[in-house]
């Protein structure tokens, strides 16, 4: 396995090769890997996220599978990477971590068959696929504030090739304690068959993300929390949260809200696939005064 990392050298984005705890770069230059400044791994033109794929966060939310996957998208002004920060907007409260694996495409994949799907796919890294779910009761349908906010997509700390994706472990891990434990072999869908999925209808280009999905216990983190997620193989991916400067502008849009949906979700409840439609249909309003009569 060769992983690569692109950091900063000189004030550059500059893609390097690890070689023990030294960054080299093409032109001999080097920085070690613990004063390195990270960037993403790679720059995409896509980055497309499948929801439900580990049994235990099915199992987690009490539902069943749908037959075939089903996505959204990040914006790629979302991406970030290895020791940056994690920005939580003023005026919200549920943000979420969801540890991840990005699997990361190094030729052009336009409706390839899933056993030939490796020789499109360039390496992977490790992601945290972040959710505001303040904006879940406006968003849920598309996930764009949920999921596509500022900052919330790290990846990192590298680009990893070689690697074989069956049996690893993955971890998340807030401020020393471990909260999500689980192995690929959870997966429902594993990754060649997500690309292959995809790129049936949507052409894949070298540096496109794709996310693979994320076990039990997304819970919410505070700025200020340390969160890594842990690949075995990939290596662990650091970011810390803080709170945004300034606050959600309150003049025009959806506001931050606290549903039952919004706190259900974020706290690990069932809402999202089994009590939305009837819950919807009962308006907001009686959730919100059913939380503050609590």
């Amino acid at each position: 396995m060769t992983e690569y990392r692109r950091v900063l050298l000189d004030g550059y984005p500059t893609l390097t090769e690890r070689n023990g705890d030294q960054l080299v770069a093409g032109d001999g230059r080097s920085v070690n890997v613990d004063e390195a400044v990270h960037l993403a791994p790679v720059e995409p033109t896509k980055i497309i996220c499948i929801h439900l794929n580990y049994r235990s966060r099915v199992d987690e939310f009490m539902t069943t599978l749908p037959a075939a996957p089903t996505y959204f998208h990040k914006p790629i002004t979302s991406l970030t990477g290895h020791q940056s920060d994690v920005v939580r907007p003023q005026g919200c409260e549920w943000l979420n971590y969801e540890g991840e694996i990005a699997i990361v495409i190094g030729e052009t994949c336009r409706n390839v068959a899933p056993d030939d799907v490796g020789d499109y796919i360039a390496g992977y890294s490790v992601a945290n696929d972040y959710g505001l779910h303040d904006f879940r009761d406006t968003d849920a349908g598309s996930m764009l504030r949920v999921k596509g906010s500022d900052t919330l997509c790290p990846v990192g700390p590298g680009l990893v090739t070689g690697w074989d994706f069956h049996n690893k472990a993955i971890r998340t891990i807030v401020n020393g304690e471990v909260k999500q434990d689980s192995n690929t072999n959870e997966m429902e869908w594993d990754m060649h068959y997500i690309v292959a999925d995809i790129a049936r209808t949507i052409t894949l280009v070298p540096g496109d993300i794709l996310l693979s999905g994320t076990p039990a216990n997304s819970r919410t983190v505070y700025p200020g929390d340390v969160v890594t997620v842990e690949v075995e193989g990939l290596g662990a991916l650091t970011n810390t949260i803080v709170s945004g400067p300034t606050a959600i502008r309150s003049d025009v849009g959806a506001q931050p809200s606290r549903s039952e949906e919004v706190m259900s979700t974020a706290q690990g409840g069932d809402w999202e696939f089994r009590g939305q439609r009837a819950a919807r249909g009962q308006g907001a309003a009686h959730y919100q005064s059913t939380l503050d009569d609590k």
